[in-house]
């Protein structure tokens, strides 16, 4: 998977992972893929409502030992 953009949400409490992710989307064209780095909790149901209501699609989410890392692409 080619990724696009890298965003390193670590360490940020939520809603920030989301706000931060909501300007990222922007940055990038349709089509292409950020990967998200976050260690907040509240992102693993946080970042999937999210994409559902913003029209964009996580293709993929690892577990890590420090935290969660989504990969996500812009679709509208």
């Amino acid at each position: 998977m080619k990724v696009d953009k890298v965003m390193n949400l670590k360490g940020l409490p939520c809603p920030m992972p989301i706000v931060k992710i909501s300007k990222g989307i922007k940055e990038v064209q349709i089509g292409q893929i950020i990967e998200a780095s976050t260690t907040d909790p509240g992102a693993l149901s946080d970042f999937p409502a999210w994409a559902r209501s913003s029209g964009n699609e996580i293709v993929k989410t690892e577990q890590e030992s420090d935290g969660t890392k989504f990969y996500i692409k812009r679709i509208v």
